[in-house]
């Protein structure tokens, strides 16, 4: 079953991708301009990549994780899809991303640090399905 995932921010979206059920490939972040646009481009990249379920990083424990929540859903409203969406918890997983990348590329805001946190929220999936 081919999987993504997201990590929804105010201003990028980290995407990621599982195509045969064990490898989680980060993909390049969409910039956020505006809901509408970032809805439209992850319609197209689940389509162009064949997609079959969604996971969507939620973060369940954090301090603002109720308006989080609520804005993270309705992005996801958003979406045109006939696939089965997931929430997974996302708590920590940009930090975690931060330290795993931490001296390998310098940390910029082109989203890169974004996919590996989707990478992250995938793979929690994962592990316990």
């Amino acid at each position: 079953m081919k999987i993504a995932s997201i990590d929804v921010g105010l201003k990028r979206i980290g995407v990621a991708i599982c195509l045969n059920g064990d490898i989680v490939i980060p993909q390049n972040a969409i910039l956020r301009k505006n809901r509408n646009q970032a809805a439209r481009d992850i319609n197209i990249f689940l389509k162009e990549w064949e997609i079959e379920k969604l996971i969507v990083g939620l973060p369940l424990d954090a301090s603002n994780s109720e308006e989080m929540e609520r804005r993270i859903k309705h992005f996801v409203s958003l979406l045109e899809l006939s696939l089965p969406v997931v929430y997974q918890d996302e708590q920590s997983s940009s930090i975690e991303a931060k330290e795993l990348t931490q001296g390998v590329f310098k940390h910029k805001k082109d989203g890169k640090i974004d996919s590996i946190a989707a990478k992250i929220i995938l793979e929690r999936y994962l592990l316990k399905k």
